[in-house]
């Protein structure tokens, strides 16, 4: 029997050794909604939102994922814990598994590409086993024209099997049944085992982070950005609880991008991806009003319940995951940058929420400072966040996305140092957690105050306010800021009690200084000079 195809020719699927197989590529939305529901796969709730559940896994699975290490890849990854090898042979065994596996069933293709800025596209086509699978890549990746569409190369190739699971693991070098591989060599992203789509994306975002440093010059970075009115750029770094999402949300400047972007040698800022993939729990039009009214068909809900006897969405429900998920297409989101990229670079913003109460709500960096904060990657886990967690626990994730990055982190912290001095690029720290106290003692800083900060950098109006030095963070620290109470931009003014203050200080700085001692080696001088001054072994009250 010869493999059927829609919209292609017969040899679309068994070039990839899928036999007797039923291609239906590039479908619309609206087709592969129908399917999906159809099939009981998904359902749709009371606006025609299509809304999926991605079974066992509702993230994503660290610990397998792995990169085959060859010639093209063993002396340039970050070997270790984030990046785990795997033999040539065993994905070649793998990889004929899958498409075994996949021969005599309906598969769904999408054709895409990443990267907004046509020098640096790199087109991708997924061979997805389920229909929600290829809706997600269509949101996320990049659209192509009909025209487009008819001479299309692959550059990358995404096989997602999820109803695949290895029963040999051990045999293939593999640590449980699901997996998810990238072959740089054959430039493959190989999944199976796992439904959770954000494999998908990330594993082509990993693919980049060595990619376009190795390649292009272009530091890829994991950052949501924005553009205003003069054509200024601003990016903003942060894991997840810090605001970035929030604050890259501005009425008066347009949405570069969500989540993934690339910085170019000519001091372009350009969009990885089509769309956003946000975060939903908890959503409220008050908090999130962008997010809340992209949700709509066309976009896609992951992992959500519904209330009682209805189709309307409980956001407040976390009884499958906390992380429910939305994909949408970017232009669901009304004020966007199309096409979506920019120039100059003016701004950057490493947001962090300290549950200590030690940082300084806004500071100013230099570059030796601003390439060890990137690589640290600081924010802090605080009570109810994770099972287990009473106090504020520190936590650092290398280059605010770690479990994405294929090279040493230090790379890409002195490719960020270079480039914001090439660009005089100012950078600053932005402490979106606590203030006048930890967690349980002090509160929130105010998202007011936040905007207000960051408004006030934009608008340039922090270029001629004094600044002073943090004694042990050696943080440059605005003494005023319109719409901000200057006694709340030094920390220490916030504590009634300044001693604790200056002992959980000591006590975070010891913590910057133990968790970057695994990059001290690669490190320049310049990087290691902008960590914390000094540690626990210090007494600073003569400093305050």
């Amino acid at each position: 029997m010869e493999t059927q195809v829609k919209n292609s020719d017969a040899t679309i699927l068994k070039k990839y050794g899928l036999k007797d197989a039923v291609a239906h590529r590039n479908l619309s939305g609206e087709e592969l909604q129908k399917i999906t529901v159809k099939n009981n796969w998904g359902v749709e709730t009371e606006n025609g939102t299509l809304a999926v559940n991605t079974g066992n896994f509702t993230g994503r699975s660290p610990q397998d994922r792995f990169l085959v290490k060859d010639d093209y890849t063993s002396d340039k990854v970050w070997w270790g814990k984030i990046n785990k090898s795997i033999s040539p042979d065993n994905f070649d065994l793998l990889y004929d598994r899958v498409t075994a596996y996949l021969s005599g069933k309906e598969v769904y293709v999408h054709d895409g590409y990443v990267g907004a800025y046509p020098e640096y596209r790199l087109n991708v086509r997924t061979i997805a086993e389920y229909p929600w699978s290829a809706f997600f890549v269509k949101n996320m990746f990049l659209r192509l024209n009909d025209v487009e569409l008819k001479d299309f190369t692959e550059d990358w190739l995404v096989i997602c099997a999820p109803g695949y699971v290895e029963q040999e693991p051990e045999r293939y070098g593999l640590r449980q049944g699901n997996f998810s591989i990238l072959n740089f060599s054959r430039k493959i992203a190989l999944i199976g085992g796992s439904a959770y789509t954000g494999e998908m994306k990330k594993g082509i975002f990993s693919a980049l982070n060595l990619i376009l440093p190795v390649e292009k010059d272009v530091l890829p970075m994991h950052c949501s950005a924005n553009v205003g009115k003069d054509g200024d750029t601003a990016i903003f770094f942060g894991l997840s609880g810090t605001g970035k999402t929030t604050l890259s949300a501005d009425p008066d400047r347009r949405l570069i991008g969500d989540d993934e972007h690339g910085w170019t040698a000519k001091n372009i800022i350009f969009n990885f991806e089509g769309g956003c993939y946000a975060k939903v729990i908890d959503l409220t039009e008050d908090k999130e009003p962008d997010i809340y009214r992209a949700i709509k068909p066309g976009a896609m809900l992951e992992n959500v319940i519904f209330k009682k006897n209805s189709r309307k969405i409980d956001f407040e429900d976390s009884s499958i995951t906390q992380n429910t998920r939305v994909s949408y297409p970017i232009d669901h989101i009304e004020n966007i940058q199309q096409p979506s990229f920019a120039e100059n670079p003016t701004n950057i913003f490493f947001l962090t929420c300290d549950a200590f109460g030690v940082l300084p709500p806004v500071s100013r960096l230099t570059p030796g400072q601003a390439a060890y904060h990137f690589i640290s990657g600081y924010t802090a886990k605080v009570a109810g966040t994770e099972a287990g967690i009473h106090e504020p626990v520190p936590s650092f994730s290398a280059c605010f996305g770690e479990p994405f990055m294929s090279l040493h982190p230090t790379v890409y912290g002195e490719m960020l140092s270079k480039k914001m001095t090439e660009a005089n690029v100012k950078v600053w720290l932005i402490n979106t957690g606590w203030s006048g106290g930890p967690f349980g003692v002090g509160s929130r800083i105010k998202l007011k105050y936040t905007r207000a900060m960051i408004s006030a950098i934009l608008e340039g109006k922090l270029e001629n306010v004094d600044f002073k030095v943090h004694p042990i963070f050696g943080l440059h620290m605005p003494v005023s800021c319109p719409g901000v109470p200057a006694e709340t931009l030094d920390p220490i003014n916030t504590w009634e009690n300044k001693g604790a203050y200056i002992q959980k200080a000591i006590q975070l700085a010891h913590s910057f200084h133990l968790n970057f001692e695994k990059f001290a080696a690669e490190a320049s001088p310049q990087i290691l000079t902008g960590g914390p001054l000094i540690d626990e072994h210090h007494h600073l009250e003569e400093h305050f």
